[in-house]
């Protein structure tokens, strides 16, 4: 049965900009009570807050600065925020970071800091929240924002991959031990979308029949399948079809289809980032 967001408490991880904050102004004007929006940026968060307050006055807008690349700090802000008033409904582990590059270009800070934001922050957010989710018998929403990265390998993108590639991994995990273990009133929803422009993969080029979405487009899909429940949404089209043939496909059959047919792997040539530098962060 579908999830009604009205009367929800909901917390968005990169929710100053971008998608993030699409999600948080989808929950408010669907009637959610309490949304906290979390983030790195100070201003933009304060900034953010401060209109999505006066949009929807009834409502509850708090903005917390959290370093998702410190484990501890985001251990300490879930436990405040449990403090403050409980579960929330509905959980979108949102924020990300990208650096486009060679593998042999990373500095090994640039893979610590992708995996640690992509994949280990949204585990232990959620392993903080999740067993009050559950206590609480209450309906409620998990929504992971993972990648189509994360299921096909592409050049100057491989460190992200492997982190979208874990967090999909994870993510699919935990909805089968919540259905196994009789808590399936906690669902949670994978979404893959191919890129979107919300200047995040600047200088990106689409695949073959793979427009790159914008991000109300992508917002919305995710959204939607997330309040109906879905286990994964893949979008647009060509992501679950890539998916199917890299599976079935020998490797070396699927490079000349990947390369050559649907010119996936020369889409991070031009990639420049938020701040052209190769180097972007949130998603």
């Amino acid at each position: 049965m579908s999830f009604r967001m009205h009367g929800a408490r909901a917390l968005i991880t990169g929710g100053a900009g971008g998608m993030g904050r699409i999600y948080a102004e989808r929950a408010l004007r669907e009637g959610a009570a309490h949304v906290a929006v979390w983030d790195r940026d100070g201003a933009a968060l304060a900034g953010t807050v401060a209109e999505l307050t006066a949009r929807h006055p009834r409502a509850t807008v708090v903005g917390t600065e959290v370093n998702l690349g410190d484990t501890q700090s985001i251990v300490d802000r879930a436990q405040e925020y449990l403090a403050d008033g409980g579960a929330p409904q509905v959980l979108v582990n949102n924020a990300g970071v990208v650096r486009g590059a060679l593998f042999w270009d990373h500095e090994v800070r640039d893979i610590e800091s992708t995996i640690q934001v992509n994949t280990v922050a949204p585990m232990v957010l959620t392993r903080e929240l999740l067993p009050a989710m559950i206590a609480g018998r209450r309906r409620a929403r998990i929504l992971n924002i993972a990648s189509a990265a994360g299921t096909i390998a592409n050049p100057r993108m491989s460190v992200y991959a492997a982190s979208k590639w874990a967090l999909i991994g994870w993510s699919d995990s935990l909805r089968l031990e919540l259905e196994r273990t009789g808590n399936s009133h906690v669902r949670v929803t994978t979404f893959c979308p191919s890129y979107v422009s919300t200047g995040m993969f600047d200088g990106v080029r689409g695949p073959l029949l793979t427009p790159i979405l914008t991000p109300q487009t992508a917002t919305d899909r995710a959204w939607r399948a997330m309040l109906a429940g879905r286990p994964v949404r893949s979008t647009p089209w060509t992501v679950p079809l890539g998916r199917a043939l890299r599976g079935v496909l020998p490797p070396r059959v699927w490079d000349v289809v990947a390369d050559k047919g649907f010119h996936v792997y020369n889409t991070m040539d031009e990639f420049r980032g938020r701040s052209g530098t190769g180097t972007s962060p949130h998603a």
